[in-house]
Formats: C-alpha cells, structure tokens, sequence
C-alpha cells in the first residue's frame, strides 16, 4: 500500500515532465509575440510625427471608399423604398361601361403578383376634380365628363421591384379596354443604372486606395529595415529563423494599420457630423426622410480589420522583398 501511494506522485511528476517542455516551449512563443508587439508599437511612439502622417495618408486613402460605400448604402435604401410605394394606373377606354370597368378590376385583382386594385369611376373622377380644383364653372361649359374609369394597381411586395412593375404593367396593356398604363419607373430605372455604375466606381477606387495604402505600409517598412539592417544580421549570425527576423515588422504593419483604420473612423465621422444637419434640411425641403448612415459598430470593426491586414500585407511584401537581401555575409563583404 506504502509502495504503492509513493509511486503515483513519482508518475505524476514524470508526466508533468513530460509535457512541460512542449507547455514552455508554447509559452516562450506567446511570450516573444507579446514582447515583440510591445516593442514594436513603443518603436512607432517614439518618432510620433512620422507615425502620425503614416496614419493620416492611410487614414484618407481608407476614410474615401468607405464614405462612399455609405453614400451607395444609403441611396439604395432610398431607391428600395420608392419601389415599394409604385402604383400602377390604368385609364380605361372612355367608351367602357361601368359594368365592364367593374370585371376588368376584378380580373386584374386575381392577378398574385397585385395586392389591391381600387376602381374610380369617371363620375366619381370628375367630382374629385371638381372638388380639388376650384373649376366648376369651367366644367360646367363641358357637354360630357373627358374622364375615363381609372384602376389604381398595388402590386405585392414580392413585385415592387423595377422589373416586377414593368412585367405587371405589360399583363395590365394587354387587357382589353385598357387604354393606356402610367406607372413612373423611368426615373427609377435611371437612379438604379447610375446607382450600379457609382458601385462599381467605388469598388475600383476602394481596390486602387487598397494596393495605395499596401504600397505606402510597404515603403516605410522597408525604411524601417534598412535602420535596424545591423539588427537583422547580428540575429541571422547567431541563428535568427526567418519567422523570428520578420515578426516584429509584421507588427509594425498591423500597428500601422490600426492606427490608419481608427483616423478612418474618426474622419467619417466627422464628416457625417459637418453634413449630416444640411443633408436633412434639404431632405426636409423635398419631403424625404433621406438621411446618410454612418458604419455602426460591424462597419468600424470591419473597416479596423481590413486596414490591419491591409497593414500586415503591406509589412509582409517588403519584408519577402527586401530581408532576402540582407545576409550575414554582408558583413564580411563590407
């Protein structure tokens, strides 16, 4: 029993032998990674001013995209609603019977794609027109009522799309004693064809900003490299891996990044702040309830990651370029 109890702490002990060096060796990697993160933002602290406008070229190349990525954001929110309020009119033939008006109606309403139809008729039209403009004594000289029988079409929601309203449209002018179908879907055809052509605009210079801003990370690393040039081979002299050469610079265009990613947000805000009260006046003046949306919570989160990796990208290019170049025969070269 003796025996037995002093050997399990012995085998507990040769398993945790066992498993530290792996366990160290783990630690020692997050704690390098630790160190050289620290290292490298207290590197970029101390010359603050060439930090900074680093920063603000990213800042500005990201900040432009972004915006108007919003602007496109927000127009097709606009566009989406004015589809969802189209309505269909169809004016009847002005010798049509009340009757007939009334099956037509009826028939376009067994249509799936509509959700209402409201039939006025002439009689009905001409008193409206009568109340709502003031010309009684003018229609009075009329010998007959010029108003046909109108059918107000609601299409479905699943309808209320540009080419939904026109596919209705085209079943409504095929009916017989239809006359004539108005539905203002020109303008909104125009506003989505430049909306399409504005995103594939922006998409393009958000590419063309992209590699700017890879080029630009890429430039100050490779400065940063030729600095610490005597760093880099007194580390690959004594058996500095590739990965270990090149971590604190892949850091270096993270921080970068980061920093480039926060003015971004800091200047689209700012700008949503100096035009967000004129935009809504104008609105305002228009009826619209149009107003520019800022990135939220998941679009600065995103827009930070996508600089970070932009930055790490930008770190990692110079470096495959230009550590291949620097080897510890240099030394006896020189």
């Amino acid at each position: 029993m003796v025996t037995d109890s002093s050997q399990k702490p012995e085998s507990r002990r040769g398993a945790r032998r066992a498993r530290s060096p792996l366990g160290d060796q783990a630690r020692s990697y997050l704690g390098h990674h630790r160190k050289v993160a620290r290292d490298s933002i207290q590197r970029m602290l101390k010359t603050p001013v060439a930090s900074a406008m680093t920063w603000t070229v990213m800042g500005v190349a990201l900040a432009l995209p972004m915006a108007l990525l919003l602007l496109l954001h927000s127009l097709q929110g606009v566009s989406a609603g004015w589809e969802s309020t189209a309505r269909i009119t169809a004016y009847l033939t002005m010798e049509l019977p009340v009757a007939d008006a009334r099956e037509l109606a009826r028939d376009i309403e067994t249509d799936g794609r509509v959700s209402s139809v409201q039939l006025v008729e002439r009689d009905q039209a001409l008193a409206d027109f009568r109340a709502s403009s003031g010309l009684n004594d003018a229609l009075d000289f009329l010998g007959e009522n010029p108003l046909p029988h109108t059918v107000l079409v609601t299409p479905e929601d699943s309808a209320r799309s540009a080419d939904g309203v026109q596919a209705l449209v085209t079943f409504i002018e095929g009916l017989p004693g239809v006359a004539r179908v108005q539905v203002d879907l020109g303008w909104l055809q125009r506003l989505n064809a430049m909306t399409d052509i504005l995103a594939r605009a922006v998409w393009t210079l958000a590419l063309l900003l992209g590699v700017a801003v890879i080029l630009v990370i890429g430039n100050t690393v490779r400065l940063a490299i030729e600095n610490r040039r005597d760093e880099i081979l007194v580390a690959k002299l004594v058996g500095g891996t590739d990965a270990f050469v090149r971590r604190p610079f892949l850091y270096t265009g993270a921080w970068f990044g980061l920093g480039g990613g926060l003015v971004a947000w800091l200047l689209i805000q700012m700008a949503l702040w100096w035009l967000g009260g004129p935009i809504e006046r104008l609105a305002g003046l228009y009826r619209s309830e149009f107003a520019l949306q800022g990135p939220g919570l998941d679009g600065a989160l995103a827009l930070i990651i996508t600089a970070m990796l932009l930055g790490w990208l930008g770190a990692w290019v110079a470096v495959r370029r230009h550590l291949d170049d620097i080897e510890p025969g240099d030394i006896a070269g020189g």
